[in-house]
This record gives structure tokens, sequence and C-alpha cells, in this order.
């Protein structure tokens, strides 16, 4: 049927779902995205208070859009509609929606980790952002941690009552929190794994390489990634284990990400230095250690990478869940499959634990870590990718989506 149109609002057609889109002002988007979203929850919702900017025009900015966002959203709702909010950009939506009288479902998915009581204890006005949880009838983590951290901090700071059952009651108002681990879609990524920009991407790595071992990380180039770190641990790797030199080459793909804050030019400035470090001492004129590439790699060419990387390292110091460990696993020939080095600080971690669980922090076990994954025997990778696989498939992002939305229907 035909979608009313708020003042402002601009809606568009993508198949049979209705896309309606609002502008942000250049102040709206430096305060709310830019200041509140990236420069104060990101960072401490991932442990990193000392990256923290907790100026204070950011969280007027925020709310002032979530209000903005929920005046915008109420006159396109249905009384039957089922609300699902996703993210550390609109935390506070749903307590504006009720301001405004909404009485439909509300349900929450926060796609990054929580971290421990303290931590979030230190976020300025915190007790009003707490208060906003509980506006929302379901509030979906990633992780059985999350869910420990989450219901710790409302129980100590709000006081609220735990009520068993994965309820919770605080501000005359009671909410369902649960873990729904996030999954992607087999069956697509399978796809996309055999079509032919994949599959010449693989071709191109094997010849390339053929007489070496591959190493893959994918990420973001983002502080919570570990990407400095996992390039101490493969120079560690060349040091202790140098029968790696000239047969192993570790591939490092790290998207640009919000290069206008410091935090990332930073990173990007000391892991260039790494980078040319590890290849000036070892490399020689026919091998180099390390490519790393700082651009974005075609979403179709990703699954050929993975295909042909040997191992894959997943080495975040936190993660909410990350996918691209999930992607790797799937791209695999399961009759001669890659392995995948994963740190235990990833919310993945909880489900994947046939892949090799390193801490990102220690330098050596990551490196020793790596040294086995390169040397697995043949039958212990199949029954790891076996293991794993089935779980990936079980778990997907169809039975996220549809666990998650039985829940929020049926109610606290």
């Amino acid at each position: 049927g035909d979608v009313p149109s708020a003042q402002g609002v601009q809606t568009r057609q993508a198949g049979n779902v209705t896309l309606a889109t609002v502008d942000l002002c250049e102040a709206d988007h430096a305060t709310y995205y830019h200041g509140y979203a990236n420069s104060v929850l990101w960072p401490v919702f991932h442990y990193r208070l000392d990256l923290a900017d907790f100026n204070s025009s950011y969280i007027a900015g925020y709310r002032r859009v979530n209000q903005m966002f929920a005046r915008q959203l109420l006159p396109l709702l249905r009384p039957d509609d089922v609300i699902w909010v996703h993210d550390y950009h609109l935390i506070p939506l749903a307590a504006e929606l009720r301001a405004l009288g909404c009485r439909q479902r509300i349900g929450f998915f926060l796609h990054i980790p929580v971290p421990p009581p303290l931590i979030m204890a230190a976020l300025p006005q915190h007790d009003w952002l707490v208060r906003a949880f509980f506006a929302y009838d379901l509030v979906g983590l990633q992780s059985e941690a999350d869910v420990a951290h989450f219901t710790r901090f409302t129980v100590t700071e709000a006081g609220a009552q735990d009520l068993g059952g994965q309820r919770l009651s605080a501000f005359r108002a009671t909410t369902r929190v649960a873990a729904f681990p996030i999954g992607i879609d087999v069956d697509e990524f399978q796809r996309l794994t055999a079509a032919p920009e994949a599959v010449q991407t693989c071709e191109a790595m094997r010849a390339e390489y053929s007489r070496r071992q591959l190493l893959l990380g994918i990420d973001r180039l983002d502080y919570s990634k570990g990407i400095p770190q996992r390039v101490r641990a493969f120079r560690h790797l060349l040091e202790k284990y140098p029968e790696n030199r000239h047969s192993a080459t570790l591939v490092m793909i790290a998207s640009p990400s919000r290069d206008d804050v410091n935090a990332y030019s930073d990173l990007r400035q000391e892991l260039e230095g790494l980078c040319g470090a590890i290849n000036g001492d070892y490399g020689d004129l026919d091998w180099m250690p390390l490519r790393y590439i700082h651009r974005t790699v075609a979403r179709k060419r990703v699954p050929g990478l993975c295909r042909a990387a040997r191992v894959g390292l997943v080495t975040p110091l936190r993660d909410g869940m990350n996918l691209v460990a999930k992607e790797y696993v799937v791209a695999q020939d399961p009759d001669d499959p890659g392995v995948l080095v994963l740190s235990r600080f990833a919310g993945a971690a909880e489900q994947l634990k046939e892949a090799l669980p390193v801490n990102p922090y220690d330098t050596q076990a990551m490196a020793d870590a790596i040294q086995a994954a390169l040397h697995m025997p043949l039958a212990e990778r199949q029954w790891r990718h076996q293991q794993l696989m089935e779980r990936i498939r079980r778990h997907d992002v169809h039975w996220w989506r549809q666990s998650f939305l039985q829940a929020l229907k049926e109610g606290v």
C-alpha cells in the first residue's frame, strides 16, 4: 500500500521494500554521527576509553537527531507494525518514539560489543543512555558475554531487577535481553565463491603464490581490529620459524575508514611503518613477506581471496561478531580447507570453537598459532572445517532474523 510521506522524508522503492531517507545538516552529522556515535560510543563500547572524545556538544546532537528520526518515522507507522532498530547510532530511538505515543512492539539489536560495567559507567550521562534501553521490548546482543555485561551494568548502575528468563525490570518497564549472534547468508556467499570474479581471483592468487603459503587478513582500518598486533606476530613468526621465509606471504587488506578521525590517521601511519620495516628487514629480490593494501577490494573478489589463503587471520582486540571469520570458513574447499586463526575477543569465538584461538596481545603465542595453522595435517583441517561449517550454516543470517523477530513478537 501507499506509505504516507512525512515532511523532509524522501521515499523510494527497492524491490518490495520502501526506503524512507532524511538528510542531516553538517552540524548534525558532526555532532551525532562523527561525534557521539563514532567518537564516544564506538571507542567506549570497544573498551577504548583512552580514544573517546567526551565533548559535551556531541550528546545534544545525538539526542536531537534521534528525536528528529522519531518525529519523521511516526507518520509512516501502522498500528500492526513491528519496529526493529539497529545499532549504537539509534539507542534512544524507542524512548523518543514512546514519548510521541508509539505503542508498537520495538526491538533493538546492537552489532558492537558491550564492555564491562565499569567501562560503561565512564560514559558521561550514562544513566540517560541505560534508561533508553528499557523503552524496547527486546534488546538483542551478539554474545552471551555481552548479555552478562549488559545485565550486570543495568543491575549495578540502574538498580534493575533481574527477573530471570532473560527479563530485566527498571524505570517501571520490563525488557528482554538475549544473545542473537548474527550470521551470514551461506548459500549466497557460496554462490559468490563459485562466480567468475571469485574463481579468477583465486586462480590468479594461486598462480602468483604457487610456491608460497598465503596468509590473509581483511579488515576495515580500525583500531579495534588488532592489525598492528597481527603484523608484529607475523614478524615474530619469520624470526622464530625461519623456514617460513620465502615460503609464507601475508596479504593484508585494510580498507579506508573514518580517515578524518585522528586515531585512524595515527593507526595508518603506525601500520605503514610496521609493514615497511618487515619488507625492508626480511624481503628479498624474489620475495616480499607482506603485501599491504589500503584500498577497498571489490566484494565479488573477497571469496576468491579467502579460498586461496591457507590461513585466515581474524585477530581483533574487540569485535561484536566479525563476519569475515565466517566468510573465510564458507569460502574454503572442503577437501583442502584453510585454517582460521581467530581472536578470543571476537564475538564469533563463542560459536567458532574449532578455529585456532589466539590472544592478539600475546605476540609469541599468536606466532605459534600461525605456525600450527601453516603446518596442520589435512585430516585435522578437514575436521575443523566441517565442524565450523555445520554451525555457521545452522546459525545463518536467516536463523538470526527469524529468531529475533519471533522473540520480539512473543514479547516480554
